[in-house]
């Protein structure tokens, strides 16, 4: 049995730092797959992930042998954090390689960010606002998230919600007002930012 894959992350790093080069060939088989599965469902192209996993390992080599990495038993999220840095720096290169120069006035008006199609970072802050906003509506009492439901995804008007959940519109209206002012509530409280 390879004693290898007994030891930890930290322990495997250490060996590496110290010479033992097959120490990180276990952390690389250890990792690959889920890494890999990573990249691919944010770029949602093999060739590219294929290219942006073995940066990611390359610099998390670079960055370990280097020493930027601390042991804190965090490994696995402390790669997650590398391969999302790579998948953020290609995007931007990309964009950059994108953007004309606004020395010439013609061109200055297309040179705007909302023309340009949203960063792997946009996208990630707008699921992370989504997941967020469920939550809220989960931490909701029945009757206003049940209003707050029909209404926003849904797509029904206060009448349609008021004969569904057979309350007058103004109780609807009601539960719906009560439903956002609690939803701000619960968000500042655990400081939630709703907007990018």
């Amino acid at each position: 049995m390879n004693t290898l894959s007994t030891k930890s992350d930290e322990q495997l790093i250490a060996l590496y730092v110290g010479g033992l080069n097959e120490a990180f060939d276990e952390i690389l088989e250890r990792h690959k797959d889920r890494i890999f599965m990573y990249i691919l469902s944010i770029v949602k192209d093999e060739d590219l992930a294929n290219d942006l996993f073995q940066e990611t390992f390359v610099k998390t080599i670079t960055n370990i042998k280097e020493g930027r990495y601390t042991e804190n038993g965090k490994f696995a999220a402390w790669l997650t954090r590398v391969a999302h840095n790579i998948i953020i720096d290609h995007y931007r290169q990309q964009r950059t390689a994108k953007i004309q120069s606004t020395d010439n006035a013609d061109l200055n008006i297309l040179n705007r960010k909302e023309l340009c199609e949203d960063t792997v970072e946009d996208e990630m802050i707008s699921l992370q606002i989504r997941a967020d906003i469920r939550r809220l509506i989960r931490a909701l009492p029945h009757a206003q998230r049940e209003v707050l439901l029909m209404r926003y995804y849904k797509n029904l008007s206060f009448k349609e919600i008021s004969e569904l959940t057979k309350v007058s519109i103004n109780t609807a209206l009601g539960r719906m007002r009560y439903a956002l002012i609690n939803m701000r509530r619960i968000a500042d409280e655990n400081h939630i930012a709703l907007t990018m």
